[in-house]
């Protein structure tokens, strides 16, 4: 079973930022649309970000403007650069495909929000 590899999460305060980084393999990565979801304790797992093949980017409204998706082609590595952390942002944060091939689950990174 192939996984992606997600790193950069922690604990911050609210207000701060993370940068978050997901490395796949390029049969997963190349020409084809990546996302960032997460998953908070007791809840179903979440979209958070798409970027295309072509960079198009898209974001549902509780993340619209804080957060930041983006790619890197050459280094097959999608990243989630978030800023204004709040505390409803704590979730453990997962990369795959848009839409998401449940065999590519990684473990995810954790990112904590709390003062």
């Amino acid at each position: 079973q192939v996984q992606l590899v997600e790193s950069g999460g922690g604990a911050v305060q609210p207000g701060g930022s993370l940068r978050l980084s997901c490395a796949a393999p390029g049969s997963i990565f190349s020409g084809n649309g990546m996302a960032w979801y997460r998953q908070a304790p007791g809840k179903g797992r979440e979209l958070v970000a798409t970027i295309t093949s072509r960079g198009s980017t898209n974001y549902p409204d509780s993340v619209k403007g804080r957060f930041n998706i983006s790619r890197d082609n050459a280094k097959n590595t999608v990243y989630l650069q978030m800023n204004s952390l709040k505390p409803e942002d704590t979730a453990v944060y997962y990369c795959n495909r848009f839409p998401s091939n449940p065999q590519y689950w990684g473990q995810g990174t954790q990112v904590t929000v709390s003062s």
